[in-house]
């Protein structure tokens, strides 16, 4: 009897931590994406280093008469943040795909609806009304927007491969449309551009037809042309980047730009070493919008081609990982979430090296922000959550007996 139970004992054990563990936990280290996991873990640690490079910088900026930030003051805030935002990572990619969809839907929804009133409520920061809260429980609801936005739109066109007569095309157009009006009410044009290329990122691996696709990339010079004659921010800000000696409000983005360029040439190839930069002092939000030239001028060019490679694999290791991927929500889910996630990056990587107008937008899981980090810890966990596989499945004798069957 003894010895029996002392059998069964070393049983459970062999199998806890195992491929058998049946536990949540165990399921969830031996289904998830680990290189996908890694590669995250790896840009918030970099982040870190690059925050604690950028936070005296910001620090002197902001210090006056009354406040007086310590050099490091950013990078303990961006701690916290970052201790409150693993957890929620873990939790959200440990959720079953339906839960994980319906908390994104319910999330579109009372995002959309914080946007709807922040117009009228929001906070004006850097002469934009983006923010809803008040002192430090301050948060963008466009950042929260993005993963539930791919996720409910993914949801809505994965209806077409049920029933090819639904208008899932331009209902989500319709809903991607009412999106970016309450953005450009704030204004937001960058978020407005990255929302547009979600969508139609999504449409067109939905396998909409060329000619639609044609059509609306016909429609992006009109908005273009819109936006610079009846967005104010936005005209001053292309006429900065492409005149570059243009007076008057576009001459602040082209001094942004400019400080960028200095600050991200600054370390040559490798960099200056971490706290000997001193060309950053002159980069306004340094800690945010431009951490990528502190980066250059720190840690040199190499690291910044690093971080711009780490991007990259996140995005083709999510594709790849879909190659054989069957279910339509799950294909969309997970591809529009790679793509809002490289884009972003890629859009803040291009403002920094000069190749794109001056924009306040994060470089993902790298810039300060507590709004920015919880939220792209969302994403990433529904990426991680939609991309769980179990790779002994389909090699079960008895779901092999059952298929031939």
């Amino acid at each position: 009897m003894t010895d029996t139970r002392a059998g069964l004992d070393r049983g459970r054990l062999k199998g806890r931590g195992g491929r058998g563990d049946p536990s949540p936990l165990g399921t969830w280290f031996w289904d998830i994406d680990r290189v996908l996991l890694l590669l995250a873990l790896f840009l918030i640690a970099i982040g870190l280093l690059a925050v604690a490079a950028g936070s005296p910088a910001t620090a002197v900026r902001y210090s006056g008469e009354h406040v007086k930030f310590t050099p490091l003051h950013y990078f303990w805030r961006q701690t916290i943040w970052v201790a409150v935002s693993l957890p929620v990572l873990f939790g959200v990619s440990m959720l079953p795909a339906t839960l994980a969809r319906r908390m994104s839907l319910i999330g579109a929804a009372v995002c959309i609806a914080l946007l709807m009133v922040t117009p009228f409520v929001g906070v004006v920061v850097n002469g934009a009304r983006r923010w809803v809260g008040f002192g430090f429980a301050q948060f963008q609801p466009s950042e929260f927007l993005k993963p539930f936005f791919v996720v409910t739109v993914a949801w809505l066109l994965s209806f077409k491969s049920r029933d090819e007569t639904l208008p899932v095309t331009a209902i989500t157009a319709g809903l991607t449309g009412f999106v970016a009006l309450l953005l450009m009410l704030q204004p937001d044009f960058g978020q407005t551009v990255i929302f547009c290329v979600i969508w139609l990122a999504l449409v067109t691996l939905a396998g909409t037809p060329t000619r639609v696709i044609l059509g609306f990339l016909a429609m992006v010079p009109a908005a273009i042309v819109a936006a610079y004659l009846f967005y104010g921010t936005a005209r001053a800000r292309i006429d900065a980047f492409l005149f570059p000696g243009v007076e008057g409000e576009g001459a602040a983005d082209h001094f942004q730009t400019d400080a960028a360029h200095r600050t991200l040439t600054a370390g040559g190839w490798f960099g200056t070493g971490p706290g000997a930069g001193t060309v950053k002092f002159g980069l306004p939000e340094a800690h945010t919008d431009y951490i990528f030239s502190v980066i250059g001028e720190e840690f040199g060019l190499l690291a910044c081609m690093v971080i711009g490679l780490v991007f990259l694999a996140v995005v083709v290791r999510v594709f790849v990982k879909l190659l054989d991927e069957q279910d339509p929500f799950t294909l969309l889910a997970a591809s529009g979430l790679a793509v809002q996630f490289g884009a972003q990056a890629l859009v803040s990587m291009a403002v920094n090296t000069g190749l794109a107008p001056s924009k306040g937008m994060t470089l993902p899981f790298i810039s300060y922000g507590g709004s920015s980090m919880i939220a792209l810890s969302i994403g990433m966990g529904l990426l991680l959550a939609f991309t769980r596989r179990n790779p002994f499945l389909l090699r079960s004798p008895y779901l092999s007996r059952w298929n031939a069957e």
